[in-house]
């Protein structure tokens, strides 16, 4: 069956009924023993006293990478170079009543002992924390989150999250 071309709806419509959603950047920066950074969100932030990597959302026409390293800049005084790779993308079906929520995560690669973090406003604590020591932290979203990322990182692939978890533990048919 074949639809009548006086059905088709012209593309500004039509871009109008697809999915819209917000995207975010994050950047998994590690230290030279492999324990990567997260910040702990100040008093009078929406998740305040939680854990997370550096990160927010895009600015009107950025893109994901550039997003990543200017967010890496303020929330921390690092400078993220070097060529993107991403090791992970995560779909949150809604955050905080905003809708949906695409995050792409970056690896950052490896700072240097020399290098001094330097917090903006809306963090109050950082830490240089191992894989293995996740479970005692109020982290922001998932640890298997931040498992998937590292695994992703260390062994060069990427990993597609649903609400934080891991493709086959979200319920995702393949």
């Amino acid at each position: 069956m074949t639809t009548s071309p006086q059905r088709w709806l012209p593309r500004e419509e039509w871009i109008k009924t697809q999915p819209q959603a917000l995207l975010a950047s994050c950047v998994l920066l590690r230290d030279p023993r492999g324990r990567m950074l997260l910040l702990r969100y100040g008093p009078g932030q929406p998740a305040s006293g939680t854990w997370w990597l550096p990160g927010g959302m895009l600015d009107p026409g950025e893109d994901p990478w550039t997003a990543a390293r200017r967010e890496v800049g303020e929330e921390t005084g690092l400078t993220v170079g070097g060529a993107p790779r991403l090791i992970g993308v995560d779909h949150r079906a809604d955050v905080g009543g905003t809708g949906p929520v695409l995050d792409c995560f970056f690896d950052g690669g490896t700072v240097g002992e020399e290098a001094r973090v330097r917090l903006s406003a809306e963090h109050d604590g950082h830490a240089f924390v191992g894989v293995d020591e996740l479970a005692g932290l109020a982290l922001t979203g998932p640890v298997r989150t931040l498992e998937a990322l590292c695994a992703a990182a260390l062994g060069g692939s990427v990993a597609y999250l649903r609400e934080g978890l891991p493709h086959e533990a979200a319920g995702v048919g393949g």
